[in-house]
């Protein structure tokens, strides 16, 4: 709440189009809005992460798994107001809770042995990963329609991190998780409607994300899934910034 007293935060939620309200749409904090769960899901995404407070995972990559919120809260406040105008139960907190486990250990743990910043990738790919397949089981999706909606997620256009680093050091850090957490929303809608997956979207040769994007060098994966990510995440209490190596803090990254 307290990104709300800021205007830089504040001029980019809303609506794409000023006005419009979304029957029982997703509603934003500390506003009037009642959005899309597409455009919710940017909104907090993009508060949650403005003034920098979030939990921290340092591993071959760092990141932020707290900024998955953005889309689980969005579709889960979606679902449940749209339910409850039909009568219906809305979902628990504990759906919600769970989903951010869930959420945590996808992020986390394709972090602890592959280092997405060193081949210029911003960590917001797995933002929209981890959100994309959350979001897909709140949507209702099986197994099948999980693993396309997750290819599409890699396969999507990636970050790069150049935004973090001087000379272009700026405010799209900022946001950048609230937009990986509407695309997450918006792929998972599109794989519900009946879009089909990329089999070999990671694997294929020349064309794959391994290739492409990552020196050919599959993933490596430390454990299987489970809650480990959330019982170890760390967390900024004195004062926002991410620690990239020990004993040293960047307020920039």
């Amino acid at each position: 709440m307290e990104a709300m007293n800021f205007k830089e935060c504040t001029k980019l939620l809303g609506p794409v189009v000023e006005g419009t309200t979304v029957p029982n749409g997703t509603k934003v904090p500390g506003t009037n809005y009642q959005l899309d769960p597409i455009r919710g899901a940017f909104n907090i995404g993009t508060q949650i992460r403005w003034l920098d407070y979030n939990d921290c995972w340092l591993a071959a990559e760092w990141g932020h798994p707290s900024d998955n919120l953005g889309a689980i809260l969005a579709v889960a406040d979606w679902l449940s107001r749209t339910a409850k105008s039909q009568g219906k139960a809305p979902l628990k907190i504990k759906d919600v809770l769970e989903g951010m486990v869930q959420a945590h250990e996808i992020q986390g743990c394709l972090a602890l042995l592959n280092s997405y910043n060193k081949v210029g990738l911003d960590h917001v790919v797995l933002v929209k990963v981890a959100s994309t397949a959350v979001v897909s089981r709140l949507l209702g999706l099986n197994r099948q329609q999980t693993i396309d909606a997750v290819s599409q997620a890699w396969v999507d256009g990636q970050s790069l991190r150049t935004y973090r680093h001087t000379p272009n050091t700026m405010s799209r850090k900022s946001w950048a998780a609230g937009d990986a957490c509407s695309r997450a929303v918006n792929l998972a809608l599109i794989v519900k409607a009946g879009e089909q997956g990329i089999p070999t979207v990671l694997s294929a040769p020349v064309w794959g994300f391994y290739d492409v994007l990552f020196k050919g060098k599959p993933f490596e994966f430390q454990r299987e899934y489970g809650s480990y990510v959330m019982e170890n995440v760390l967390f900024k209490v004195s004062y926002p910034g991410n620690i990239s190596q020990p004993n040293t803090i960047s307020s920039l990254t």
